[in-house]
């Protein structure tokens, strides 16, 4: 019988946004127990980083820049996975940006910017690979939604928005897909040490806000992320779908 850490070897995942921050430590994770990982996003250099990351976790991966906002550059990329690996097995929708700032001060373009990037991509992606996905029995898709899903804070309106939507897809789309064996569920990252995060981090007032709201008393460790990534992706996971995992130091829980 194959053991469960033996089950991922092999397989076959993309993560989007893993240039950095969660992306990368999810893909070092994932790399590390024999996953061959497709690395996405728009930075060669930091892409370059990241693979060298998982490769040194004794993980293979290939870089692939796109920018998933962009429909053809989807489509390429979905022929690439067609032609290079003829299956994906997991998809990681964690490409996302933020902008805070008061709703008044928004411009048009700037919602849209944070809408395409946050959720338009996800549905890019995840037309793209279900097909790739589908007959094998197992697949797994997660989506980075965020706790600001749940709860709010001011000047958050489209990031919060963006994010709640991605809720919504993980909803619906486990209820379509669980037929096939894929299972859909969100991540819910609270406060975490990352690029996003660090305008929050070296502004005095506010990082002394957010760690006081933080009951564990620090900001996440991205590796966290890349743990709990790796565990629903196993197959001890399979029973858990249609849901979103918060994990936030316990600020939500307050």
């Amino acid at each position: 019988m194959q053991s469960s850490e033996d089950f991922l070897r092999g397989k076959v995942a993309v993560v989007t946004g893993a240039s950095k921050g969660l992306g990368r430590a999810m893909a070092v994770s994932l790399g590390g127990a024999g996953v061959r990982v497709v690395l996405v996003a728009r930075n060669e250099a930091q892409l370059a980083e990241t693979r060298s990351l998982v490769e040194a976790a004794g993980g293979t991966a290939e870089a692939f820049p796109a920018d998933i906002t962009v429909e053809s550059s989807v489509r390429a990329l979905e022929a690439h996975l067609r032609d290079a690996y003829g299956a994906v097995h997991i998809l990681i929708n964690n490409a996302g940006v933020n902008l805070r700032k008061p709703v008044t001060d928004f411009t048009l373009d700037e919602w849209n910017w944070v809408l395409t990037t946050n959720v338009t991509s996800a549905f890019l992606m995840t037309r793209a690979c279900v097909p790739l996905m589908k007959g094998h029995g197992y697949g797994r898709i997660l989506m980075m939604t965020s706790m600001m899903s749940h709860i709010s804070l001011p000047e958050r309106t489209a990031y919060s928005a963006s994010k709640a939507a991605l809720l919504g897809m993980v909803k619906a789309l486990s209820l379509e897909l669980a037929p096939e064996g894929i299972t859909v569920n969100g991540i819910s990252p609270g406060p975490f040490l990352t690029e996003m995060n660090l305008p929050l981090v070296q502004d005095e007032e506010k990082n002394r806000m957010f760690l006081s709201n933080i009951p564990v008393g620090r900001w996440g460790d991205p590796k966290d992320i890349g743990s709990l990534a790796l565990y629903l992706c196993r197959p001890e996971a399979c029973f858990l779908t249609g849901t979103d995992i918060v994990i936030d130091g316990g600020w939500t829980a307050k």
